[in-house]
């Protein structure tokens, strides 16, 4: 499990902080999600609702979620502690509130929303700027501080792309193609920022929560290498609008991600832990959707003519099945670890504790994952077909889940 040096540990409320808002907005999006299934089930996915939805799940769920993780992962894994907590704590205020007001323009007054982009282009800003301060002091690199300082440039990317995009529709003037930066936009977000921090912690996590040892990193670095390349190709193919340029870049991103589901079980290989913990079992699922996502956006790429709706499809799954299944599964796995150090470490022989195993009910855990990704094959069913009945009942089961698992992950902190 994570080494508990006392040198490093990072104050307790700031995960927290951004975690407890994480689940807020993941089930709030999932409600607007739903509430937009007729536009959804069709395709219709540049609504003013429908972005909103999705900018809160993705910002206000996976990214505020990874913001309060690396708090307590970066000084674990990289043996530094944060540059500056209370400087966090104004972070974290700066960019909830940049959230909800850039998620209400969307939804309400989407040219206006570069004004509430600002504010929370400026949390952003503030939270990278504490990492390039706190990564800055750490005394050997390794290739996972390569992983996660590429996601980090990744994001600042990602936010510029948005605030491009943001000032097209206040300006109502392009500066650039508005489908071009669309497009970056998501990949730098999705395939630059999300995965590469997935990749980059799961090399950590994946031996921890195993209990792995003796395995070889070498593999790592062509994961980097093919991933990276991959990533470069297809951005400079929307920039010439040249499919064999995406072919390529998408193959090699299919290969990269290969190598990495590779490493990933070959490292599982050598765990002492025979059997592994349910939670931690769905975490290693999303990195099968993975595989099968970029696989699909591979072969899709020979085509000639490439409908949008398909790819539109592969995003949207991509999104679920991949980035907040992984953040779902090492969240079951994290605070209950986190809550049960803070709350039980130091009274280990003084008096009776609860044991890690009874921070949290696995057998529940195994069916509201089980409804998660039974939603998301009903929403790749509904999407594909095209079937709006099929999309409630799809999404509905995911607005059940959103509140079950914040649920499970709220009663943690009452013990």
């Amino acid at each position: 499990m994570m080494t508990a040096n006392h040198t490093y540990e990072t104050n307790i409320r700031i995960p927290f902080s951004f975690i407890i808002f994480g689940l807020l907005a993941f089930f709030l999006s999932q409600i607007l999600l739903f509430l937009s299934t007729r536009q959804l089930s069709t395709g219709e996915m540049r609504l003013p609702v429908v972005l909103s939805a999705v900018h809160l799940l993705v910002i206000g769920f996976a990214l505020m979620t990874a913001m309060g993780a690396m708090y307590q992962l970066v000084p674990v894994v990289f043996l530094t502690p944060i540059w500056n907590e209370s400087f966090a704590f104004i972070q974290m205020v700066v960019t909830s509130l940049g959230i909800l007001s850039f998620s209400i323009s969307l939804a309400f007054n989407i040219q206006m929303a570069i004004f509430s982009g600002l504010l929370l282009t400026c949390g952003i800003v503030m939270f990278l700027w504490q990492m390039f301060m706190t990564l800055k002091k750490q005394k050997k690199r390794t290739v996972i501080t390569l992983f996660v300082g590429t996601a980090l440039i990744c994001l600042l990317l990602t936010i510029g792309l948005g605030l491009t995009l943001a000032y097209h529709f206040w300006s109502g003037r392009q500066l650039i193609d508005h489908d071009l930066i669309f497009k970056a936009h998501i990949l730098l977000g999705f395939s630059g920022w999300f995965t590469l921090l997935i990749f980059g912690f799961s090399y950590k996590m994946v031996p921890m929560f195993s209990l792995a040892h003796h395995f070889s990193m070498n593999t790592a670095r062509y994961v980097y290498i093919f991933y990276i390349s991959g990533l470069v190709l297809t951005f400079i193919s929307f920039i010439t609008a040249n499919d064999r340029l995406l072919s390529a870049g998408l193959q090699l991103m299919a290969v990269g991600y290969g190598l990495f589901a590779y490493h990933m079980f070959a490292i599982l290989k050598k765990r002492m832990k025979k059997k592994l913990d349910k939670p931690f079992l769905f975490a290693l699922l999303a990195i099968v959707f993975g595989v099968i996502l970029h696989i699909a956006a591979a072969g899709f790429s020979f085509e000639s003519e490439i409908h949008s709706r398909i790819f539109s499809i592969i995003i949207y799954c991509y999104l679920f099945g991949w980035i907040v299944l992984s953040i779902i599964g090492y969240l079951y796995k994290i605070v209950p670890f986190l809550w049960w150090t803070h709350r039980y470490s130091k009274k280990i022989g003084k008096e009776a504790v609860p044991t890690l195993k009874q921070m949290i009910n696995e057998k529940w855990i195994v069916m509201e994952c089980c409804l998660f990704v039974a939603s998301l094959i009903g929403m790749i069913a509904a999407l594909a077909s095209s079937s709006t009945g099929l999309f409630y009942l799809a999404q509905g089961g995911m607005v059940l889940f959103s509140g079950l698992f914040a649920c499970t992950i709220g009663s943690v902190l009452l013990k």
